[in-house]
């Protein structure tokens, strides 16, 4: 059991990971968060944060007879920082957040995860185990942490001294005792970059982040109206927000990744806003089919599109479009529609 780990962080990187860590399952510093975090209504109307009880940071209570957890991550980023900011500043350019350009995440790490787990039954027998990839609820950067993958950023985001922030991550519940790997440290220091750069100020205290302002949660999560106070915030991103990434000093470490999965599809990293506003819901499906976008769905990707048109500087162009959808059949994308004809 004592060299298992070194094999299973070997075949980890034959997978396709980039880094491989285990932990034991002791959160309650974690629980200690989280449950500030509810308590101060920081997560908005995302209630599955709290409807499992403590599930999540008792990995045990989610999957029986978890002792040991093996955490991986996985880089994502396809385009070096430059294109990725003139993107983002280019108010007539649809900005999305860098994870979701290409393939879905969960479906990409989710099977390498069951291969390293069947791997780990050639060589140790039968076992209880589940692999997670942001699919139940997991306290995944905080297991990460204790497993040596980085630590939790003012963000709240996980940084790694080596790689920076652009990575998912994955997990395996294990009911096998293995040796635990050194936690990592934090090195945020005196920085406050991300914290001064949030669009709507999001981040209200170093590693608290307010969902009810968050452009990823307004623009993601948010199924109804968006508060016309952060309209104009909001600039040109429509799906997630990638500032406090870009602005963090660490993240001059991160790699491209390898990863044919997560290049843009469709031009996305760089498409007008006015052609993504024009894709129909047969053609939105169909450009966003196997990728993490398709969650939010047609109504919502329009209600975003039409916020950053209102950004962007008028034009009868600009006008135009919008005044195609005055008529829409959905009520919340008139609301915003007609929100941006006004700016």
């Amino acid at each position: 059991m004592n060299e298992l780990p070194q094999q299973i962080k070997q075949w980890g990187l034959e997978l396709g990971f980039q880094q491989i860590g285990i932990s034991d399952t002791d959160l309650q510093q974690a629980e200690r968060r989280l449950q500030h975090w509810l308590a101060q209504g920081y997560h908005a109307d995302m209630d599955y944060m709290y409807k499992h009880g403590l599930k999540r940071s008792r990995p045990a209570l989610l999957q029986a007879e978890t002792v040991s957890i093996i955490s991986v991550r996985m880089d994502y980023l396809s385009e070096t920082q430059e294109p990725i900011e003139t993107t983002l500043n280019n108010p007539v350019a649809g900005f999305i957040s860098r994870y979701a350009l290409g393939r879905d995440y969960h479906k990409v790490l989710r099977k390498r995860l069951q291969k390293l787990a069947l791997r780990i039954e050639q060589e140790v027998g039968i076992f209880g185990y589940r692999a997670f990839v942001d699919s139940a609820p997991v306290l995944e950067k905080a297991i990460a942490e204790k497993a040596g993958l980085g630590w939790i950023g003012k963000h709240s985001n996980l940084i790694n001294k080596k790689a920076g922030s652009w990575f998912f991550l994955g997990e395996i519940y294990t009911s096998l005792a293995l040796p635990m790997d050194t936690p990592s440290t934090n090195h945020c220091g005196q920085c406050s970059a991300c914290i001064d750069i949030c669009p709507t100020q999001a981040i209200v205290a170093p590693y608290q982040v307010d969902a009810r302002k968050c452009i990823s949660y307004l623009t993601i999560e948010l199924k109804g109206s968006i508060p016309e106070t952060l309209r104009p915030l909001m600039g040109n991103r429509i799906y997630g927000c990638d500032d406090c990434q870009l602005i963090c000093p660490w993240n001059r470490f991160a790699q491209l990744s390898t990863e044919t999965d997560f290049n843009p599809r469709h031009n996305l990293n760089a498409q007008h806003l006015i052609e993504l506003f024009n894709w129909s819901e047969t053609e939105f499906l169909r450009k966003t089919e196997g990728s993490a976008i398709r969650r939010i769905g047609y109504q919502q990707w329009l209600r975003n599109i039409a916020v950053a048109l209102g950004n962007a500087p008028a034009s009868a162009e600009i006008t135009a479009t919008l005044n195609n959808k005055t008529s829409h059949p959905s009520e919340l994308v008139q609301e915003h529609v007609l929100w941006a004809l006004k700016q």
